[in-house]
This record gives C-alpha cells, structure tokens and sequence, in this order.
C-alpha cells in the first residue's frame, strides 16, 4: 500500500501547513480496506474551523451492501472520556462542582478501599489514571456485558485493592469514569446518558451520535462490530459479525458508551479547536475548561518501540482530563484511542495546525488504524514519506504471530498431573467482593462455570495441569483464562485465582484482580 500522497500547498499564517486532505485518499484508504480485509472505515477531517472531509469506505455489516456514509455511527470507545469530562466542565462553568473538589461532597455515599484516599480523591482524580487502581482493575463489572447497575458497580469500587499508592503512579482504568459518569447524575438528577444527549451531543450539533444502547439500536444507519475470532487467538481468521449485545456494559458507557458519525466527529473536533466556542457565538463549555481539559496532569511512561517505530515515540507523554497529550516530531498532539469489541476509533488534534480529525472502524484492525493515524499526522506536518501504513500493519501481524506461538507452545506443555480431587469437590459458589460470585458447577461432562454478573458468560472447564483448569466459553468472542484452585492440608478448596490464557489479551479482561473464596450457598 503506497503512502498518501502530500499535496503541497501555499503557506499562511491563517490555515494549516497542508491545508486539504491527501489528493488520493479516497483510493487509498478504499484499497487499504480491502488489502487488510476491514468491513468499514470512516473519517472526519476539520481544518481551520472546516469540514475538509467527513465519509465512509466499505459496509456497515459483513454480508450486507449497506455502505458506510457520513452519517453511519460507530461504537468510539474510550474516545467518549473526552466527552464525560466536557459534560463535567458544563457543570463547573455553571458553578455546580469544581475540579478538585472532594468526590463525597457531592456523592457522600462513594467509597474507596482506603478511608483516607475516599476523603481526599477529587473529580479531577476520577479523570486522570493515578488513583491507585491497577490497569483495567474492575473492568469486568462491565466487561462484555453485566447485569449490574451504574451504582451498584460504583458501590463496589470499595472492594477494589489498591495496587499502588494514591497519585503515585499511572494505571489506566475506566471504573472511575464510570464513578465521574454517577456523579453527574448526583449533581443534576439526569443520567449521564440523558445529559449528555442534551448539553454535549445535540447541544454540539452532532444529530446523529448516541449516548446509550437501546438508542443506538434504533439507528438503521449504524455499523455492526467485527472481529476475528476462529484463529487460535483474537484477531486470526475471517472477520465475522459480533452479536450487537456483546457490547461494554452500560453501566460503563461514562467510560467509552457513545456511538458517532464522521459528522458527528466533525462537528465535536471543530468545538475542540474553537476552545468550546459554537457556531454563532454560543459556547458548549468556557475557554479556560477547554485549557484545563488539554492540560497534562499524569505522567505516562513510555514504553519503547520497535526501531521500525521508534519516530512515534515520543519524548514527553501524559494523561489529561479526557485527553491524552504527548508530541510527536516535535509538534504538540492532543488524542485518544478508543475500542468496545469489534470496533476501534483514534481521534487526533494538531493544535498549532489547527487540524484535528477522527477515524473509525467496525472492525479490530490496529494496524491499519495506527497506519493511517500516523499518515495523515505526517500528511498534515509536511513531512517526509515514513511508510506508516505497511509500519504499523507489520507491527499488528507480528504482535498477533508472537501471541499465536506463545499459544501454541503452552499448549505444547502443560503438565501431566491432577486434579488432585474428584472433580465434584471442586464445585460450589465462590464469592470475590467487588466482581460478586462465580459459580462452578458440575455436569454431565465435567465442571462448568458461571460468571453470574455476567449474563452469557458461562462454558465449561477443562483440565490443563495440577490444579489448574482452563474455561471453554460458550461465547467464543471472551477471553478464556486459567482457573486455579488453591487446597489446604486435608484436600480442601480455600479459594480460586484466575488469569487469561493470552498474553495480548485485552487488558479488561481482568480475571487476575478476582480474588475468589468459597461461599456456601443459601437453601
């Protein structure tokens, strides 16, 4: 696949240094698609307060002929933490919280695991990954799906051990969005999905993005999300359609719960680099909420990359309130990624070009989606061709090659001994405090097992080695994980750990922050 081509233009003060997008990308990114076998892309761009582009490639469902236009929505992921914190911003603007104000002056019921970080955590603290909480910690309240409500899941945040201290480190997460997302119903009485709806998307002129599932599934106009699932891991084999209701759960959707169009992204990334200013003088959030919302606050370490890479390192890289900031060929980058299963969006905003832009896909194709994030940046910086999109491509299919090998060498070995019971006595229910209980069952063909926060998230075990089980889900779109029971002196089961089969997994499939102990049931 050839880079985008750069169309060199006239500079001026007024206008970005590229100032339209690449001359071929409607080609390129059509025969990008189909060279990766991706189902649907979109892209918005805004430059100097402009819609340079806002379309679609592909379908929105495998199988289907229904194009992707600029009006389908797609799932945006983590992308909407920008989006819950604006919503946050309204209100401090209207002098209904502040950012470091105490989260319990506003929620007096919200607790911590420790009493002291439960008095001292502020809502800025909520936003910004150095709360204490490890990668992911709590994601399985709402990952894929769970029966659980917006505040029983922030109830439950109590029992969440700390894996660091407060404000010493950066872990990200999304539980706490999930606690920012019930503070806004605290404060106003609406759900963060009702108020978002109103003062951040329809206030913002983005007509056909939503704010929660049973909305979006009344949209014809949506994608379905894809993904690769028949491989020995995630992301080998033919893309296929995920069924709509292995979504994050919507108890989570403060987290990454939005759904968009490229005119949607558009009209959002146009507020963005017009500081919250809207068309015809109205202002979505102030001028100085904008500032603090690009503001780094967390230092995020930096992980090294490969030489191939290494011109996307950055020097300096750090979480904001819903942003990311970092630089890039020494060029401020403001950005966020985002991905639910069987959809990934990356959203990028060039400030000192005055260039922002949005790219989604119905599918979990990385590569491309770091290819072309990376092309357009170049595009847009006039600099020298990089080969970004065959880059990055290689970096996806090499990282899915490493964890196919890692499979297939575990597979190889495990060893030839236990279960040390009857397989029986394994069985019961088995209690964590913050995911709730899990059930191992016996049938007619051995253990099962029964994540009962859950709904679909059931299968059954199958013997690995020692003590040690692996789950073979029903659903073949979650993450199967090792399951480890843990027996005393006289043979008896004490408590049941548990961690994924993958070493890419997703970092939400947090099965090793459960800490199961057994629990008798109630007759």
């Amino acid at each position: 696949m050839k880079r985008l081509f750069l169309l060199p233009l006239m500079l001026s003060v007024a206008v970005p240094a590229w100032a339209e997008p690449p001359a071929d990308i409607d080609a390129s990114v059509e025969a990008l698609r189909k060279k990766v076998g991706a189902v649907g892309v979109s892209i918005a761009i805004v430059e100097d307060g402009k819609t340079t582009l806002s379309r679609g490639w592909g379908v929105r469902r495998l199988g289907d002929k229904a194009p992707v236009d600029a009006q389908t929505i797609f799932q945006t992921g983590s992308t909407g933490k920008a989006m819950t914190a604006a919503a946050l911003a309204v209100l401090v603007d209207e002098g209904k919280i502040a950012w470091d104000d105490p989260v319990i002056k506003h929620m007096p019921w919200f607790r911590m695991y420790d009493p002291w970080v439960t008095r001292e955590i502020t809502i800025r603290d909520l936003l910004v990954h150095r709360s204490g909480l490890g990668l992911g910690q709590g994601d399985l309240m709402f990952v894929p799906r769970t029966h659980l409500t917006r505040r029983q899941t922030v109830e439950r945040v109590a029992h969440l051990k700390p894996k660091t201290s407060f404000r010493s480190a950066f872990a990200y997460d999304n539980i706490l969005y999930v606690v920012a997302g019930q503070l806004i119903e605290e404060v106003t009485g609406q759900t963060w999905e009702d108020f978002t709806r109103a003062r951040i998307l329809r206030a913002g002129g983005m007509k056909n993005a939503t704010s929660d599932s049973d909305e979006r599934f009344r949209v014809a106009n949506r994608s379905w999300p894809h993904a690769r699932l028949t491989g020995p891991l995630r992301g080998i084999g033919p893309q296929q359609v995920l069924d709509e209701r292995d979504e994050l759960g919507r108890n989570g959707a403060p987290a990454g719960g939005l759904a968009l169009s490229a005119d949607d992204m558009a009209a959002w990334l146009k507020i963005q680099l017009a500081h919250g200013a809207l068309p015809g003088g109205k202002r979505l959030f102030s001028e100085t909420q904008a500032a603090e919302m690009w503001t780094p606050v967390t230092p995020i370490p930096i992980t090294p990359l490969p030489d191939p890479l290494k011109p996307a390192q950055p020097n300096q890289k750090a979480y904001a309130l819903g942003w990311q900031a970092q630089d890039y060929r020494g060029q401020r980058i403001i950005q966020h990624g985002g991905g639910v299963f069987g959809s990934i969006t990356n959203v990028v905003i060039i400030p000192d070009k005055n260039v922002a832009f949005a790219i989604m896909l119905n599918s979990e194709d990385s590569g491309m989606l770091l290819g072309l994030t990376y092309d357009l940046i170049d595009h847009y910086l006039g600099v020298p061709d990089h080969g970004w999109i065959d880059k990055w491509e290689d970096w996806h299919q090499a990282r899915l090659a490493g964890g196919a090998e890692f499979l297939k060498q575990t597979k190889a070995s495990p060893a030839k001994s236990g279960p040390s019971l009857p397989v029986a006595r394994y069985a019961g229910r088995y209690r964590d405090p913050w995911y709730g209980d899990i059930v191992i069952g016996l049938g007619a063909g051995g253990l099962t097992i029964d994540f009962t926060s859950t709904p679909r998230m059931a299968g059954r075990l199958e013997h690995w080695q020692y003590d040690s089980f692996v789950t073979m889900f029903d659903d073949p779109a979650i993450e199967p994980a090792y399951v480890s029971f843990a027996l005393d002196a006289d043979g008896k089961v004490m408590g049941v750990t548990m961690k994924p089969v993958s070493k890419i997994a997703d970092f939400s499939w947090d099965y090793q922050d459960l800490d199961l102990k057994p629990v008798e049931d109630k007759k």
